[in-house]
């Protein structure tokens, strides 16, 4: 016998806890594994520290047997931003002393919540007022009937969001009211973070570090623990991030579709051609590695028409320098580099109101509007706000007025063990008229007009809960219409080059199969090669009645369900109200064939999502 076939012992763990290790490292690529090897080495060396440092990277350690005051920090985090958020209010609080663990919301034991004593908890908001998928589970026994009372409970919530929806914060709102509902004493009021996320969040940390020391006590002026972790090999980590990134040059693009196009959000508007793009860049020496199901944080410089609108609806001199938080550029500069001119927000929209003095815009932001802000959101950039609610400005109000510019995420399209110091994106080129103009993207169009051997600046973001299964016989349903095909390219590419013998099964939909078949010959070599076994095409345009990949589930409805119980990972890629239709989808097909029970097939669709086997990635 081998020592890769070495007979395991039988697991000394509760069942509960083998299952959460088991879905803890599901997905982890080696050097993960390693260092959590190295981890559980080191605290078998002697008796569990009085407290444990908080793992890098958002782990879950347990806090050590016996300790009595301890701070929980409790994260649900979609893109990556709200993880980092507590592990910055983690680090701070282990680093003064105080007994504290860091926990992902999907890996929290709800039965635990009773218990707490000292809460803290970051949490993103997704499109209007969702949850991210890995904090679905908690959010719904909170609000629930099970959830406990909490009168011992002292918490503080630090919400992240996007004020370019009319929900801002919406979840971290709801959650906040509920602990207190349920009897929790607030520490600190909800604290709001825009894409801007430091301008709240630091203030924030310091309040709740100093609220930490104040209720645990004497247990806050221990001596910050040293660290017994002895990794068995070292996890090899980036110089590059989203503060330091590295300038990949472009190797390729190609133009995957061509055609007219109306978006879904601008339905209203003439048509005009859309562009889809497959980019390749390099990632030779810069150290960066990436699983399938990452995505690439893209920092782009806005295209010059974009900056040249603004500054003709302003009527502003693109050279005039401007002083704003410790920096002095030429105007076009902070257009250009530093500030969002797509994405608009209700903070900026209430700015406007005060310059232009419009009370019908002032109007607009109060609550029994939201449905008519939601449109304006929805079809309406900076340049058309500037010249809907024209005012007078100077440029150094305009720079204050407008957030910072915010990174794009584009998922992966490809697997490193196919395409090696590679890495591959899936790009729609945003483009609509509009309000008697023309429109583009930012990011989009910064990409589209780069010229091979051009330097893109880029870093990875992971997404850990969006992985191909560790258990390679497993099979999976990828469901992407659109660009959401993107990640699933590297899906396929990952399983073909790692010999798993799980099936694979794609749901992919557009609008033509002439025009809108990402990929097509590389699905059809995929059919041939067997690294692809199902594949259902949902093309709406193509005949008088419209066919969504909806209706191709509810059509395979019954092999769909079978998959599921025979153990399939489901996955979901794309818009976020594609994602809430397909979602309501799986909901009516697992009911059809479980007895027509509703409740019963929401509950199973939940515990997927626990199990990490059903696993979106909606934008």
């Amino acid at each position: 016998m081998t020592s890769a076939a070495a007979v395991i012992p039988p697991s000394p763990l509760p069942e509960e806890r083998r299952l959460l290790l088991t879905r803890l490292v599901e997905g982890m690529d080696g050097n993960s594994l390693w260092w959590l090897s190295g981890f559980a080495a080191g605290l078998a060396q002697g008796h569990p520290p009085p407290s444990l440092a908080v793992i890098p990277g958002g782990g879950q350690p347990v806090a050590a047997a016996g300790s009595t005051a301890r701070l929980t920090v409790l994260y649900g985090s979609q893109t990556g931003n709200a993880r980092r958020a507590a592990e910055q209010v983690a680090a701070e609080a282990e680093a003064a002393g105080l007994s504290v663990r860091l926990v992902r919301a999907d890996a929290y034991s709800t039965r635990e919540l009773a218990g707490e004593k000292l809460l803290y908890l970051v949490i993103s908001t997704q499109g209007e007022g969702d949850p991210p998928d890995d904090a679905i589970g908690l959010v719904e026994f909170i609000s629930g009937k099970r959830a406990p009372k909490l009168p011992e409970l002292k918490y503080a919530v630090l919400g992240l969001g996007d004020s370019s929806y009319v929900e801002f914060c919406g979840i971290a709102r709801t959650l906040d009211a509920r602990l207190a509902e349920l009897g929790g004493q607030r520490l600190q009021p909800l604290a709001a973070a825009d894409l801007d996320i430091d301008t709240v969040a630091t203030p924030w940390r310091a309040k709740v570090l100093a609220d930490a020391r104040s209720v645990l006590g004497a247990a806050a002026n221990a001596a910050a623990p040293g660290s017994n972790v002895t990794p068995l090999r070292q996890a090899a980590a980036s110089a590059h991030g989203a503060s330091h990134p590295f300038h990949a040059e472009m190797l390729s693009r190609q133009q995957l579709s061509g055609r007219d196009f109306k978006g879904p959000a601008y339905g209203q508007y003439g048509r005009i051609d859309k562009r889809v793009h497959h980019i390749e860049l390099s990632l030779e020496g810069s150290g960066l590695h990436y699983e399938p199901g990452d995505a690439l944080g893209i920092i782009h410089r806005n295209a010059p028409p974009l900056v040249d609108a603004i500054l003709t609806a302003t009527g502003l001199d693109g050279d005039t320098d401007v002083a704003h938080d410790g920096h002095s550029r030429p105007l076009a500069q902070w257009l250009g580099e530093h500030r969002e001119l797509t994405r608009i927000s209700r903070p900026l929209l209430a700015t406007v109101a005060e310059r232009s003095g419009n009370t019908d815009l002032a109007g607009l932001l109060e609550p029994s509007r939201s449905s008519e802000l939601a449109t304006v959101f929805g079809d309406h950039q900076l340049v058309d706000v500037l010249h809907r609610w024209p005012a007078d400005w100077d440029a150094s109000a305009l720079v204050a007025a407008l957030r910072p510019v915010t990174h794009r995420l584009y998922s992966i399209a490809s697997s490193r063990k196919r395409v090696g110091d590679e890495v591959h994106l899936t790009v729609d080129e945003l483009a609509y008229s509009a309000h008697g103009r023309e429109h583009i993207g930012a990011a989009s169009a910064f990409l589209a007009a780069l010229a091979e051997d051009a330097q893109v600046p880029v870093y990875i973001e992971p997404n850990e809960r969006f992985r191909v299964p560790a258990d390679a016989s497993r099979d999976i349903v990828m469901i992407g219409p659109g660009t959401g095909i993107a990640p699933f390219r590297g899906f396929v590419q990952e399983r073909a080059e790692s010999g798993a013998s799980g099936r694979n099964w794609l749901f992919f939909g557009a609008r033509h199969f002439n025009s809108d078949f990402l990929y097509q010959v590389e699905w059809q070599d995929a059919l041939q090669r067997k690294e692809l076994h199902r594949l259902d095409l949902a093309f709406s345009r193509d005949q008088a009645e419209k066919i969504y990949v909806q209706d191709r589930l509810r059509e395979r409805g019954r092999d769909l369900y079978d998959w599921l119980q025979n153990g399939a990972h489901l996955y979901v890629c794309g818009a976020i109200g594609m994602g809430k239709d397909v979602h309501a989808t799986l909901l009516e097909v697992i009911a059809a064939h479980n007895g027509g029970d509703a409740e019963a097939a929401s509950d199973y669709l939940s515990g997927l999502q626990r199990e990490g086997r059903y696993a979106r990635d909606v934008y």
